[in-house]
C-alpha cells in the first residue's frame, strides 16, 4: 500500500513537472526570502556551517517531495535563529537547540500527543495562526528588510527604486499568472550579486565539502535547549506541523494532504540527523509553503529541484558562498516575502466558507446527496463568533511575536463563547440525573 502510494506521488510529481516545469522551478524559490537572510547571518557569524546546511536541507527537500508530493519548504526554526543571532551561539548551542526540539517532536509525534493536539484545536485558531504569521512576514519584511534601504543605497543594486519595481512586478502578476515571476527576480538578483562581489574581489571558489561530526558540551545542551529550544516548541507545533498540514488541505485540495504525525516525523528527523554535522535546524513552515505555492509549485517536483540544486552549490562551493548570498539585494528578498505573507493572509477569507475543514467536514453528506448549493450554514452571530477568536489569535500572535501567546489568548476566547452552552449542557445532565433518582 506504501509502495503504492509513492508511485502515485512521484507519478503526479514528474507529471506535474513536465507540463509545467517553469511554474514549479519558479515556485521552488519562492521561500529564498526567508531562508537566505536567516542562513546568511547563522553563516557568518560561525554559527553554523553553510556548507552543512545547503547539503542537509538540501536532501531534506529532496526527501520531502518524494514522500509528499507537495511544496513543503524546509526552512529554518526562527525562535532558536533569533535567540543565536541575539546570543552569537556557538555551532554546538545551536545543533543542541535543534536536536533537543527534534526529540521532543517526535516523541509528541510517537505518542499520539500531536495527532490529538491537532484535532482539538478550533479552526478559527488555527486560521488565526496562520494569518498571523503572514501579518509577521509582511511586518518582518518592510522593517528588517525594506526599511533600511535608501533611494540608492546601500548600493545601486539594492534600494528602495528596486523594492518598488519588483513590487509593481509582483502586482502584475496577479493579472499575468503564467509569469516566472520567483525565477526572474532571483536570477537578476544572483546576477546584481555576482557583479558587486566580484568588484569587490571575494569570488566564491570551488571547495568541496568536508563532513565533520558536532557533539555539544553539557554547558552547551543547557544553553541551547533552555534558552532557545524551548521557546521553539510551540512555533513549531503550531506552525511548521498543524497550520502547514491545514495550509496544504486549502491550497492542494486534490492532492493528499501528509498528516499530522509524517510531518512531525519528519520534522524531528531533520533535526536529529543534521544538526549533529553543524547544519542548520529547520522546520516545515506555512509561510514557505505559500510563498512557494504563490509563485507557481504545485507538486513535490519543485522542492526536489531546489534540494538537487543546494545538493550541488553545497557540495561544491560551501562556505565560500557567504559573501555572495550577503550581496543578493534585500530590496528582491524583501518584497518575495512580503508575497508570502499576502498568501498566508488569504487563507482567512474561507473561515466561515465551505473552505473550512471543519465546515466542510459538516457539510459533506449534503454535498454529497443534492447537486445544489449547500448555502448559508452558519447564523450571523457564529460567523462573528468565530471571526473574533480568530482576530483574537492574529492581534495576539502580532502584538506579542510569539505564535504560543496567540494561540492561547485564542482558545481563551473559543472557551468563553462556549461555557454558556457548557453549563447549560452540564445542568440538564444533573436534573436529569436527579430525576432518575427519585424514580
Amino acid at each position: 500500500m506504501a509502495v503504492q502510494s509513492l508511485r502515485e506521488i512521484n507519478a503526479y510529481n514528474l507529471r506535474t513537472f513536465k507540463h509545467h516545469y517553469v511554474s514549479e522551478i519558479s515556485g521552488s524559490l519562492g521561500d529564498l526570502g526567508t531562508f537566505l537572510p536567516i542562513a546568511i547571518a547563522l553563516a557568518a557569524n560561525g554559527t553554523i556551517s553553510l556548507a552543512s546546511t545547503l547539503v542537509f536541507s538540501g536532501v531534506f527537500n529532496i526527501l520531502t517531495g518524494l514522500f509528499f508530493g507537495i511544496p513543503l519548504p524546509v526552512q529554518p526554526m526562527k525562535a532558536i535563529a533569533a535567540v543565536a543571532i541575539a546570543r552569537s551561539f556557538s555551532n554546538g548551542s545551536i545543533a543542541a537547540a535543534g536536536i533537543f526540539v527534534g526529540a521532543c517532536i517526535l516523541v509528541f509525534s510517537v505518542t499520539g500527543i500531536l495527532h490529538w493536539f491537532a484535532n482539538v484545536i478550533p479552526i478559527p485558531v488555527i486560521k488565526g495562526i496562520q494569518v498571523g504569521a503572514g501579518l509577521s512576514l509582511i511586518i518582518a519584511a518592510c522593517g528588517n528588510m525594506l526599511h533600511p534601504l535608501g533611494w540608492i543605497s546601500p548600493s545601486w543594486a539594492d534600494n528602495r527604486l528596486w523594492a518598488i519595481a519588483a513590487f509593481v512586478a509582483l502586482v502584475l502578476t496577479n493579472v499575468f499568472r503564467r509569469v516566472p515571476y520567483a525565477l526572474a527576480v532571483f536570477v537578476l538578483g544572483l546576477v546584481f550579486a555576482i557583479i558587486r562581489t566580484a568588484l569587490a574581489g571575494h569570488m566564491p571558489g570551488f571547495e568541496v565539502w568536508h563532513p565533520f561530526a558536532l557533539i555539544p558540551t553539557p554547558h552547551q545542551w543547557r544553553v541551547g535547549a533552555v534558552d532557545a529550544g524551548i521557546g521553539q516548541i510551540p512555533l513549531t507545533t503550531l506552525n511548521s506541523i498543524v497550520a502547514v498540514v491545514h495550509l496544504a488541505h486549502d491550497l492542494l485540495p486534490n492532492v493528499r494532504t501528509p498528516s499530522i504525525t509524517h510531518i512531525g516525523i519528519s520534522v524531528a528527523g531533520m533535526n536529529l540527523l543534521g544538526c549533529w554535522f553543524g547544519a542548520m535546524p529547520v522546520c516545515h513552515g506555512s509561510g514557505g509553503l505559500a510563498a512557494q505555492y504563490r509563485f507557481g509549485a504545485r507538486s513535490g517536483a519543485s522542492v526536489i529541484f531546489l534540494g538537487v540544486l543546494k545538493l550541488i552549490i553545497g557540495l561544491l562551493f560551501g562556505e565560500t558562498l557567504v559573501d555572495l548570498l550577503q550581496r543578493f539585494p534585500s530590496a528582491f528578498l524583501g518584497v518575495m516575502v512580503i508575497a508570502a505573507g499576502v498568501e498566508l493572509l488569504s487563507v482567512g477569507e474561507s473561515l466561515n466558507t465551505t473552505g473550512a475543514r471543519d465546515l466542510n467536514q459538516a457539510g459533506a453528506g449534503l454535498l454529497a446527496s443534492a447537486e445544489q448549493h449547500l448555502g448559508p450554514i452558519l447564523t450571523d452571530e457564529e460567523r462573528s463568533r468565530r471571526w473574533t477568536i480568530m482576530m483574537v489569535t492574529v492581534g495576539m500572535l502580532v502584538g506579542f511575536k510569539n505564535d504560543a501567546i496567540g494561540f492561547i489568548a485564542g482558545i481563551v476566547c473559543h472557551c468563553a463563547y462556549e461555557l454558556p452552552g457548557w453549563w447549560e449542557k452540564a445542568r440538564s445532565r444533573w436534573t436529569e440525573g436527579r430525576l432518575r433518582l427519585r424514580d
